[in-house]
């Protein structure tokens, strides 16, 4: 089982943005940051998914069952119905990356739950300032 945390941080939305995203597997972790010159905070909460699942189809097996935690419900909710209003774009790029993995649970967290990728996020953001 893999847990994956993700989040953006975007600075005068849209404009810089921040990615961050956490994978922990048997007890080790992994920490990703990028970034965009400008997006949205909702762009950047799927470029960190994306960011991540595409870390994970390069890294693990496909019957890996993955744990995927967001603080976007936008996010969340767009993997669970796979409708994105406005993202459909965002949505058809992460959703080939899901598909790689037999079991995806996602799971909404309050901000407070997310935090190894909102720090990793902030930090990939004050780099780009």
């Amino acid at each position: 089982m893999i847990k994956v945390y993700s989040d953006a941080a975007t600075r005068h939305n849209p404009g810089l943005t921040g990615l961050g995203v956490l994978i922990v597997k048997d007890g080790k972790q992994t920490q990703l940051t990028g970034n965009l010159q400008h997006a949205d905070n909702h762009e950047g909460e799927f470029a960190a998914a994306k960011l991540a699942f595409t870390y994970l189809k390069d890294h693990f097996a496909t019957n890996e069952t993955i744990l995927f935690y967001t603080d976007s419900r936008l996010l969340s909710d767009a993997i669970g119905k796979n409708y994105a209003k406005h993202y459909e774009k965002e949505l058809a790029e992460l959703t080939p990356l899901l598909d790689y993995f037999q079991l995806i649970v996602t799971q909404w967290v309050p901000d407070q739950h997310n935090h190894g990728a909102h720090h990793l996020a902030n930090e990939a953001l004050h780099q780009l300032e």
